[in-house]
């Protein structure tokens, strides 16, 4: 098998010749920046500046001969805006805090906030209010609430979907290039869809839009589908259908080279638990997964991938009710989701996208050995009849030692045979 025949077998349950691994085809199963500069080091690979594709995150684009070292099984595939209305386009360099080189957007004009940090402004436009802020000594940019007081008596919808957009020509243009990039790469193509992530907390403030309003405090947007339901699924009812006109502008534009759409990184869960129970998901968010993802299956091949991170048991029927056909980044330190009950209550059901190996403590603060002891037996627990892609659990973060990224590449590799 080749490695978008791998992908494909396991997204459809069955046992591919090898377990698929992904590092750097989504937004949520990526690196940080840092991290791929170090190992372009260790591959011995020539120097050069990492290009941003997720502002927010830091998280860098991996280019193709490292993703040949490593051995990964996906490609990206992107759409032209990214976080903070920065269009992905004109990249130049930026010196991050601690002095790595990487290349962002044209649009990236950060300005000074006097205390070492750094501000982000909608669509770079400087004459607005900040809308990310990069705190001294971090390396990431964080969203800012704007201070606005919900006005019960003049909530219009229109006013918290005016960022989700019918995409241009443009914008359509940009997506044909990068999708005809990454499948010419011979990966199974994953399109991070833009705008379809309906009540994502990375949305909710309004980043991109200079002067949002509507509920933009992440507060009262998660109190609403309780306190204002009609509101909330009146917003849901607009962001879905401006992101099946979108969908179907690729469709034809791109048509078969896509494998897997991401189209949902809202979070439902945390540590111990769940922000909502299955009757409010059911009720409130479930009615438009369901019709975007019954778009997709019907006038597509694409698979539908979705995120949520935390303890999320209670809320993966849901899930698999809506129509996804894979769960990222599968959380197994969380309260609940422990790796084998995982597979075996819901593994026929919908594929594990993650789960390779702790985030939280192993990969970032474990040995190499402790490292490829884990990814070992995640492989081996959720490998078995296909409906797993391997990945760690989220983004790799700054700071990682590259020693343990490393150990957990030649895991993957160990456990399909190729040590």
């Amino acid at each position: 098998m080749n490695s978008r025949e791998r992908v494909v077998a396991a997204l459809n349950h069955r046992q591919p010749d090898k377990v698929p691994f992904d590092l750097g085809g989504t937004r949520v199963s990526s690196l940080h920046v840092s991290c791929i500069a170090q190992l372009r080091d260790w591959y011995k690979l020539p120097k050069a500046p990492v290009t941003t594709w997720c502002i927010a995150q830091m998280a860098g684009s991996v280019p193709d001969e490292l993703a040949d070292r490593m051995g990964t099984d996906t490609a990206a595939a992107i759409t032209r805006g990214g976080p903070f209305g920065l269009l992905r386009e004109n990249y130049k360099p930026w010196t991050m805090p601690g002095g790595q080189e990487v290349l962002v957007p044209g649009m990236f004009n950060p300005t000074p906030d006097g205390s070492g940090g750094w501000y982000l402004h909608p669509q770079g436009d400087t004459s607005c209010p900040p809308s990310g802020h990069m705190p001294t000594k971090c390396t990431y940019f964080d969203n800012i609430e704007p201070d606005i007081e919900v006005d019960e008596e003049h909530l219009d919808p229109a006013d918290n979907t005016v960022e989700f957009s019918i995409y241009d020509d443009a914008d359509v243009r940009f997506v044909v290039d990068s999708v005809g990039k990454a499948w010419r790469t011979g990966r199974a193509v994953v399109l991070n869809m833009s705008g379809a992530s309906i009540g994502s907390v990375g949305d909710i403030t309004g980043g991109a839009v200079k002067h949002p309003k509507g509920i933009r405090r992440i507060e009262e947007w998660y109190v609403s589908p309780l306190l204002r339901p009609d509101y909330v699924k009146a917003v849901f009812d607009r962001q879905t259908d401006v992101a099946i006109i979108n969908m179907r502008k690729i469709n034809d534009a791109c048509g078969d080279r896509i494998d897997v759409v991401f189209t949902c990184g809202a979070d439902f869960g945390h540590q111990l638990g769940q922000f909502f129970g299955p009757t409010v998901i059911r009720d409130v968010w479930m009615p438009y997964w369901r019709k975007m993802n019954d778009w997709i299956h019907a006038n597509t091949h694409w698979k539908s991938l979705k995120h949520c991170c935390g303890a999320i048991v209670p809320l993966i029927p849901s899930f698999i009710d809506s129509g996804f056909d894979a769960l990222n980044p599968v959380q197994t330190s969380a309260v609940g989701m422990d790796p084998a009950t995982l597979k075996q209550e819901f593994g026929r059901d919908i594929a594990f996208w993650g789960g390779g190996v702790d985030t939280q403590s192993v990969l970032p603060f474990g040995t190499p050995g402790e490292v490829r002891k884990q990814v070992l037996e995640r492989c081996e627990i959720f490998g078995w009849d296909g409906g797993y892609i391997c990945n760690a659990i989220h983004n790799v973060q700054h700071g990682v030692p590259v020693e343990n990224i490393v150990a957990m590449i030649d895991a993957v590799r160990e456990f399909n045979g190729e040590a």
